[in-house]
């Protein structure tokens, strides 16, 4: 099983950045999927999550109105649209099957001018 996340980098203040994990070694198309963030120091926090067909999706208060989840069950890949973003949403950013509890390694997302 792996979930490998990509896309992070370092973006100015109201920038976008779009986050993806490629999943592999089991069925995606039949979990939901979320994506995670963490800070040093600070426990891990949810960002968003979707259903296994993608009809349903549920975001933190943070998130609302600037990231956007979705998944391509064909190219076996979720998806972290995020906009307009600030310092406080620098953090390593994971990927998560929900129902197996399996983690990707993370990508860094870091906001500074």
């Amino acid at each position: 099983v792996q979930l490998v996340e990509s896309g992070g980098g370092l973006v100015q203040p109201g920038g976008s950045l779009r986050l993806s994990c490629a999943a592999s070694g089991f069925t995606f198309r039949l979990y939901g999927m979320s994506w995670y963030r963490q800070t040093p120091g600070k426990a891990r926090e949810l960002v968003a999550r979707i259903s296994s067909v993608g009809d349903s999706t549920t975001y933190a208060d943070f998130g609302k109105g600037r990231f956007t989840i979705s998944r391509d069950n064909g190219k076996n890949t979720v998806y972290l649209q995020m906009n307009s973003l600030k310092p406080e949403d620098t953090a390593v950013y994971y990927c998560h099957c929900t129902a197996k509890n399996y983690w990707g390694q993370g990508t860094q997302v870091t906001v500074s001018s």
